[in-house]
């Protein structure tokens, strides 16, 4: 098996390539990534020299290279997680979410069907997306399936361009594909834009924890090492064409989840109880956030007897301890341009 992923070395894509080097030797697993500021090949350090493994600095945007990638390595399979996935920079900048979500797949997409030239035996296409692009819930029910799109921000809408993209191409080309739509991950390695990373960073270093709004939305946290293992399930044993869930059962207000973070974090620092939540500042909520996300992950778990692991608490806990011990990472990535953008969206 000789597998290309796409944006290996971002948050969830260098836990999967982990995965798969680990756990499937005779595979040749390629990691493609154009190394923005969300790509960092230390996440892979520990992988990184071992013989199956292989990495290519590029962009699924330019259409000549992905084409001739394709044809020179002769990929049995495609694990497409490069995307821009930031839904305040895609309001800031849609136009590079448009083109790396959108365009970026679609010439994924030429290329395996250009290659494999209708000898799809032994071939798969997977499509990794998100439950963003179903909308906005209220208090009752969860995304499924069978949800209607919805999308409500210029990322979530280049996502659901890219999922019906990847469902086309299986219905008019008949190119093996599964798709699954996962809800918020959280782990080591995770890029310090997003909420779990940051409120960690910035308690570290006692800065202000900016929550949006009243911190009322609720989002459904998945653990990434949980999401890697669903993805390697879906990948060998999904049905082609078919649509999967990945859900953490595990709802939270984003305000709690940040006490939540606040009451660990003063436990491992050595600091009064309290401490840190003199710290939260609630900044002007973001244009058209949405309400609630929630998952509901049956067919995966009735279909290939997925569930996700181990209690959050426990599994944030763990969290923290890898950031407290991988300072240098950390300080790595906030550098640079990550400090203007930082400055340009939560001091206000």
């Amino acid at each position: 098996m000789k597998l290309l992923v796409t944006g290996g070395a971002g948050f969830i894509g260098s836990h999967v390539v982990r995965r798969f080097i680990n756990a499937y030797p005779e595979y040749s697993i390629w990691n493609l990534d154009a190394l923005t500021y969300a790509g960092n090949l230390e996440n892979l350090s520990d992988i990184e020299h071992q013989p199956n493994y292989q990495f290519i600095k590029g962009d699924i945007t330019d259409k000549e290279f992905i084409s001739s990638l394709f044809e020179k390595e002769q990929f049995d399979g495609v694990i497409h997680l490069a995307a821009e996935s930031h839904v305040d920079r895609s309001i800031s900048g849609p136009d590079a979410f448009i083109q790396t979500n959108v365009v970026g797949t679609a010439n994924l997409l030429n290329a395996a069907v250009q290659c494999w030239k209708g000898n799809f035996d032994g071939k798969r296409f997977y499509h990794v997306s998100t439950d963003e692009v179903f909308g906005s819930l209220g208090p009752e029910g969860k995304f499924n399936e069978s949800t209607a799109y919805d999308p409500r921000s210029p990322y979530s809408a280049s996502k659901a361009s890219s999922d019906h993209l990847v469902r086309a191409y299986h219905h008019t080309y008949g190119l093996p594909i599964v798709i699954s739509n996962c809800s918020n991950n959280y782990g080591s390695h995770h890029f310090p834009e997003k909420l779990i990373p940051l409120i960690i960073n910035n308690i570290k270093n006692s800065r202000p924890l900016p929550v949006y709004g009243k911190g009322e939305n609720i989002r459904d946290w998945l653990w990434v090492e949980d999401h890697a293992r669903a993805i390697d399930l879906i990948y060998h044993q999904g049905n082609n064409g078919e649509t999967y869930c990945i859900g953490g059962n595990n709802e939270w207000k984003n305000i709690d989840v940040v006490r939540l973070l606040c009451k660990l974090m003063d436990e491992k620092l050595g600091r009064a109880a309290g401490e840190s939540e003199k710290l939260i500042s609630y900044v002007t909520d973001r244009p058209g956030h949405d309400a609630r996300y929630a998952i509901d992950a049956t067919k995966l778990k009735t279909a290939l007897g997925w569930e996700p692991t181990q209690p959050f608490e426990q599994l944030l806990a763990q969290t923290i301890d890898w950031y407290l011990a991988n300072e240098e990472w950390l300080e790595h990535v906030t550098s640079g341009n990550y400090r203007s953008y930082y400055e340009k969206q939560y001091t206000r």
